[in-house]
């Protein structure tokens, strides 16, 4: 594979996929399509920026395909990108805010999975927000939602737009992970950080510790190592972090590093974890794992996994790469590591 060289700072979005597509039909498909979910981004950003100017956009308005509780803005969302997916390649279209997915047209080269706004949920109070795509090649001879049950490492583009201080573009199509940030004077998405490395080792890790008593066994060993710090078995000191986020979490990945954990747990409903496999792990695994670091359940690689329906779950343990091994080995072998092992276990009465 040739790789794309993005030496300069001021590439634009489009010029890097145009450049990389070449004269390839499915290429120039893919350009496109990511390019019709960028200008969907430019147009959600500017409702996002308006905030309470827009209405009451976090008033709840039901459930949705993927579960949860469904906002105006969600709608707003979803709309917005469907209407500019419409003219793309594109032959149909699954989403969070959609029971089923929606048949375009099936002589295009592409399907486009999408959470219109993960993190939702956190609107009112101005934390970052994110879209979400996963890009597969369209499967010959069906429609509707058996397009998307392929697993991700079929994918031919995955993103995350992030609504934040800045609005960023975590991109990749098979050439590396890279990010594009707007720039409000063109509206334009410039490339900022190409080729990104994520270190391997790291010192921050996220998660929702509220839930720790639902946890398994080798997540609970891992989080009690974190907290002994730099007098428990890792003898380093670690930082928590969480936002609600999952794109913030994963943007932070992205800019320094880190783990972040959503495993499954033993709530009525979590047996397979929170997030979904199709349009929110899948995209965040590939992007993870282009960029060096590694995407897992704790026993399988994410993207390995053959979804068996449309809204379906998935644990994801993601991020620096020699860290999520650690984890991967408390899960085979528990006993071998962390605080509560024979190896490690302190013999004093007291246990701190």
């Amino acid at each position: 594979m040739t790789r794309v060289v993005l030496g300069s700072k001021l590439v634009s979005l489009e010029s890097y996929l145009t450049l990389w597509a070449g004269g390839d039909e499915l290429k120039s498909a893919v350009r496109d399509t990511v390019l019709a979910l960028s200008d969907g981004a430019l147009e959600l950003q500017s409702v996002l920026a308006r905030g309470a100017l827009e209405g009451d956009l976090g008033t709840a308005t039901g459930g949705t395909g993927g579960g949860d509780v469904q906002k105006e803005l969600d709608l707003r969302a979803n709309d917005i990108l469907l209407r500019h997916l419409a003219s793309a390649p594109v032959a149909a279209v699954a989403s969070e805010e959609l029971e089923t997915a929606v048949d375009l047209d099936n002589d295009k080269p592409l399907v486009v999975a999408l959470d219109p706004l993960d993190g939702s949920s956190n609107i009112e109070t101005n934390v970052t927000v994110g879209l979400i795509f996963s890009v597969l090649p369209k499967l010959q001879a069906l429609t509707g939602d058996r397009h998307f049950l392929q697993p991700g490492s079929r994918q031919v583009a995955a993103g995350i737009v992030i609504f934040g201080p800045q609005t960023t573009f975590l991109l990749t199509v098979g050439d590396g992970a890279h990010v594009f940030t707007l720039d409000p004077a063109t509206r334009t998405f410039v490339c900022t950080d190409a080729n990104v490395s994520i270190p391997p080792t790291t010192i921050e890790y996220a998660i929702n510790d509220s839930n720790y008593r639902h946890w398994d066994e080798a997540v609970r060993i891992y989080i009690d190592d974190c907290r002994r710090g730099a007098r428990g078995p890792r003898a380093i000191d670690f930082n928590m972090r969480w936002v609600g986020s999952f794109v913030a979490e994963i943007s932070r990945i992205f800019s320094r590093g880190g783990i972040y954990l959503y495993p499954a747990d033993k709530r009525t409903g979590y047996g397979f974890g929170r997030l979904r496999l199709i349009y929110e792990v899948n995209p965040a695994a590939w992007l993870i794992e282009q960029a060096g670091g590694k995407a897992t359940t704790g026993h399988e690689r994410i993207l390995d996994i053959v979804p068996t329906k449309l809204h379906g779950h998935a644990p994801i343990i993601c991020g620096s790469h020699d860290e999520v091994d650690y984890v991967c080995r408390l899960y085979a072998q528990p006993e071998a590591l962390g605080d509560r092992s024979p190896l490690f276990r302190k013999r004093s009465f007291f246990h701190f």
